[in-house]
């Protein structure tokens, strides 16, 4: 690879935007995965971006009302996911499921017969991480400042209401920067990475993961003129096997030894 076409004026404040996502998704993404709850961002991330499409056809094209717009969207989906976990915890996973695919599938409906509806979906899905500019990033940087210290100190005291409230807040943000694809991919490979770390280690080493993986992903993405988004989700899962396939194993990381039966069954 030759490191001088990669253009740093654009690498730069992409690589930004990332750790921007990051800071919060590394920590919420752990316990995603501790509550069993894989897909919650996948559908957070859609209903955020059906919230930009209704934006969109009511022609609010401000930065703000596109923000509130997907904002409260993505606080009624975690309302109703919050509901049906009180109702229904058993299936919980199913429920999540199904409210990503009506979000997802409403977004088609909304854009049938919008001309550029194609490629407007496409940007919500794989996002634009790698045209995103500093002045972009202001408020996205203050509120993920705000949700870091949040998640960070008060995590174990959220309950199930304030972490699907805290989670949409943050996805929101995030969506509309990276697109849902790298909101998911965030959210899970730097956690399954070090799923089997010692606990002291985990978030270090998960941010360490995320924030080569668009690093890389980003630098690949301008030598070779690939896309971004794409390529930065496969950087982060082959990163992620790499560093789950050097750590700990399972059996180290619990302490536990095995037994090996006596011959004698004394």
């Amino acid at each position: 690879m030759n490191v001088d076409a990669i253009d740093f004026t654009i690498v730069a404040p992409a690589l930004l935007a990332g750790v921007l996502v990051l800071a919060t998704h590394v920590p919420l993404g752990a316990q995603v995965l501790k509550r069993g709850i894989v897909f919650i961002d996948l559908a957070i991330a859609q209903i955020a971006a059906l919230g930009v499409i209704v934006a969109g056809m009511a022609d609010l094209d401000q930065g703000w009302a596109v923000q509130v717009a997907a904002g409260a969207a993505a606080v009624l989906g975690a309302l109703l996911l919050t509901w049906t976990e009180r109702r229904w915890a058993d299936v919980q996973e199913a429920q999540i499921g199904v409210v990503f695919v009506l979000a997802a599938t409403g977004s088609l409906l909304l854009l049938a017969h919008n001309p550029h509806g194609g490629e407007h979906l496409r940007d919500l899905l794989a996002g634009q991480i790698l045209w995103v500019r500093y002045e972009q990033l202001i408020v996205p940087a203050i509120a993920t400042a705000i949700f870091t210290v949040a998640i960070l100190r008060f995590q174990s005291r959220l309950g199930r209401l304030g972490f699907y409230l805290l989670f949409a807040l943050a996805v929101t943000i995030s969506v509309q920067l990276v697109g849902v694809y790298l909101v998911f991919a965030s959210l899970i490979v730097p956690g399954l990475a070090v799923r089997n770390y010692p606990e002291s280690r985990r978030l270090p080493f998960a941010y360490v993961v995320g924030v080569a993986g668009y690093g890389v992903g980003l630098s690949l993405s301008t030598v070779y003129d690939l896309p971004s988004g794409a390529l930065i989700v496969w950087c982060l899962a082959l990163l992620a096997i790499a560093v789950y396939a050097v750590g700990p194993s399972a059996a180290k990381d619990q302490g536990t030894d095995v037994v090996v039966p006596s011959e004698t069954g004394g």
